[in-house]
Parts: C-alpha cells; sequence; structure tokens
C-alpha cells in the first residue's frame, strides 16, 4: 500500500494544524464541536453489531471498539489539563501511552456505551469550563514534557475539536469498509 493512502487513512481529516490566525467565532465553533462530539459518536456506533465493533479503520488501527474507548480516556485527560491549566501556573501534565491504554482489556472488551455515558458527562462540564474562559484564561498553559513545550488552552480546543472529527471518521470509516467487504 502505497505511503499516501496509509496516511489519508491513518487522518482522514489531516494532521492536526493550528491556525496561526484565529477569531473568537473560531474558538465558539471549536467549541460547538466538542461539545456535539458524544452525540455524533453515539448515532455512529450505537447500531453497530459487535462485528463492526471489532472492526478495524484500517491495518494496524484500532477497532471501533477501542476508539469509543480511546476518545474516553483522551477528553478525560485533557479534561484535566484544561482544570490544571486553569488552577495551576504552567503546570507539567503527565503524558500517558495511548496505544498502551487502547490494548487494556477495557478498552479490548467493555460495551462501548459504557464510554459514550462517561463522556456525555464529562463533554458537558468541559464544555461549560471551556464556554467561561476569557481571552487572558484562554492563553494560560500547560507544559506537555513529551513534547517539551507549553499549550495553551486555545490550542487545546483545537486540538481536540480536530481529534473529535478525526476519530468519528475513523469510525465512519470502519463502517464504510466493513459494508464494502462484509
Amino acid at each position: 500500500m502505497k505511503k499516501a493512502v496509509i496516511k489519508a487513512l491513518k487522518y482522514p481529516t489531516g494532521e492536526f494544524k493550528m491556525p496561526k490566525k484565529f477569531t473568537e467565532k473560531d474558538i465558539e465553533k471549536n467549541i460547538k464541536i466538542i461539545e456535539k462530539f458524544p452525540s455524533d459518536l453515539k448515532k455512529e456506533v450505537e447500531k453497530m453489531t459487535e462485528d463492526t465493533l471489532e472492526f478495524r479503520h484500517r491495518l494496524g488501527g484500532w477497532t471501533v471498539r477501542q476508539i469509543v474507548h480511546h476518545c474516553a480516556d483522551s477528553h478525560m485527560n485533557a479534561y484535566i489539563r484544561t482544570k490544571l491549566a486553569y488552577t495551576e501556573q504552567n503546570p507539567t501534565i503527565k503524558p500517558y501511552d495511548e496505544s498502551a491504554w487502547a490494548n487494556t482489556d477495557d478498552s479490548g472488551e467493555a460495551p462501548v456505551t459504557w464510554s459514550l455515558q462517561l463522556l456525555e458527562g464529562l463533554h458537558k462540564r468541559w464544555v461549560m469550563l471551556l464556554s467561561e474562559l476569557n481571552s487572558e484564561e484562554l492563553n494560560r498553559t500547560y507544559f506537555h514534557p513529551e513534547h517539551n513545550k507549553k499549550i495553551t488552552l486555545v490550542n487545546l480546543i483545537f486540538l481536540y475539536a480536530w481529534h473529535c472529527q478525526h476519530h468519528i471518521a475513523h469510525v465512519k470509516q470502519a463502517k464504510k469498509y466493513k459494508n464494502k467487504f462484509s
């Protein structure tokens, strides 16, 4: 398989790029994406068969079940990073091994409804907090030791809006290919 095809399957919405310029409307639009994510994800997976939940969106990728649980894991970490940056001065966050987390028994076997329920409540609280941040607070930072850099809360908003769309695209991709090859 060609590198371009592999990259397109891995990044169906493209790789994340933080815009150099953005407006308050852009921030609001990205918070809306984060807000809608739990219902959008639920709509995509709620009627899936067990076979489809076990289908991988690409060779070497995660199953749909793992993607759903990964989103809960990732977004819990993002919420905690948000709260840390909001309440502390440039705190150092704890990175985690996403692949190792995706390969634990709870990620490979637990019902997706558990993570869908978790995401619903988590996103309500997260969006409430994000929506109240003023421009000074949006520029608060946390330090990511894996990337050796400070990350602003506004960057986190854009990154996680992308993350939401990225994994919805993976789920849609899995449904498409599962139907095509079944």
